[in-house]
């Protein structure tokens, strides 16, 4: 289960985001790119079976939007369950989202000029939507600084505390808990009935007109004993398999 940290100013300072993705790590991945010819001034993180994106921002225009994983089960045949990879690609066209009757649960969060919000689905109608007030809040499986949640209730406070900068030394600080622990944001769901083991992570600052985003893999999946080492897209870096 993926985690998102995302930080809210108080005044016109960039919005500041750590995404964490958790996946099978058979499932292949393109790393920080710009890999859809349909979706021209975007980067992000491909899902190479379905073709979407975890994460996708389009840096010139200060936009960003970023899909975890939810509760919610439609009541379908795999071959006719969409993929979520969708939304983040979705999101930042403005376009319409697709057919949630047709979709697992989701959280997504969405950064533009008007600031950050949470869409959240569950299999229930209408959808809910939460506008994120200035602070610091973190997001997973459950809703907005869902206290139930362990990893929200041991670490928001730690990273509401520390400068942006420090977030990536604070996120190797919480590997000491272990990667099976359901404290931990880089993680091994192996232990908790998921297939799922974090596998890379994203930085970005967003402000009006401007994107920052950066990239990292860990070594291996849900093993991290140093900082990682985030680097922006260049749209040139090999697929990645594993």
């Amino acid at each position: 289960m993926c985690t998102v940290i995302i930080r809210i100013p108080h005044d016109d300072a960039a919005v500041q985001l750590l995404a964490v993705r958790d996946e099978d790590p058979g499932r292949g991945w393109d790393p920080l790119g710009a890999w859809w010819p349909d979706h021209p001034g975007v980067v992000g993180v491909r899902d190479r079976r379905a073709g979407g994106a975890w994460l996708a921002a389009e840096p010139a225009s200060g936009r960003l939007a970023v899909v975890l994983n939810r509760e919610g089960e439609p009541d379908l045949p795999d071959d006719r369950i969409l993929s979520r990879g969708a939304l983040p690609l979705d999101a930042l066209a403005q376009g319409p989202l697709p057919d949630l009757e047709r979709m697992r649960g989701f959280n997504l969060v969405t950064v533009d000029e008007t600031g950050a919000s949470v869409t959240s689905w569950t299999g229930s109608v209408p959808l809910e939507t939460t506008t994120l007030a200035p602070g610091t809040h973190m997001l997973a499986h459950d809703g907005v600084d869902d206290p139930r949640t362990a990893r929200i209730a041991a670490w928001r406070e730690e990273f509401a505390a520390a400068p942006f900068d420090e977030w990536p030394a604070l996120l190797a600080r919480t590997t000491q808990v272990g990667a099976d622990d359901d404290r931990a944001i880089v993680r091994d769901n192996r232990a908790h009935g998921y297939p799922t083991l974090t596998t890379i992570a994203c930085l970005a600052e967003v402000r009006p007109g401007r994107a920052d985003v950066r990239y990292a893999a860990l070594n291996a999946p849900a093993e991290m004993r140093a900082p990682l080492d985030f680097v922006p897209a260049t749209g040139a870096d090999p697929p990645r398999d594993a």
